[in-house]
């Protein structure tokens, strides 16, 4: 599921900077999508996990929060539609929080907490991913408009 999701916004990733005129961010948009949607579910189930055991003395298991979470993930496909101007981020944003929502209940459930802890853990888990996806995506994005400056002089 998770990977058919990250699939998903990878491809209105690519059509969204396909059709912006970069074929070399247009690759990029394809595959960061994917590699971070996957790195990120895991992070985020383990981190959950994590947390919810430790901190809050929860009865789960590692797997128990892989299923729930990668289910939870399934309206994250609404990111196919990132290419259509206007209409695109309002998805992907609709589809994010509609996510973030289900992963929210989801944990709630597998782990018997109480909503407050819930929102504790996901929260802490949430923001963990943040700081990984801004830390690798401004890296990747250097990486990107070097790509872009080079492409540029071959053109020439």
């Amino acid at each position: 599921m998770v990977i058919l999701v990250s699939i998903a916004g990878g491809i209105g990733a690519f059509l969204g900077a396909l059709f912006g005129g970069g074929f070399g961010a247009a690759i990029l948009g394809l595959i960061l999508p994917v590699v971070l949607g996957v790195i990120n579910y895991y992070i985020w189930a383990y981190v959950t996990y994590f947390i919810g055991t430790n901190l809050f003395d929860a009865t789960a298991d590692p797997g128990e929060m892989l299923r729930v979470l990668g289910y939870a993930s399934g309206p994250r496909a609404l990111s196919v539609l990132s290419f259509i101007p206007c209409l695109g981020g309002i998805a992907g944003l609709v589809g994010g929080i509609w996510a973030l929502a289900a992963g929210f209940i989801g944990t709630r459930e597998a782990l018997d907490l109480d909503t407050g802890k819930t929102l504790v853990t996901v929260v802490i888990g949430w923001v963990v991913i943040f700081v990984i996806t801004l830390v690798v995506s401004s890296i990747l994005g250097i990486g990107a408009m070097g790509v872009g400056a080079a492409g540029s002089l071959l053109s020439q």
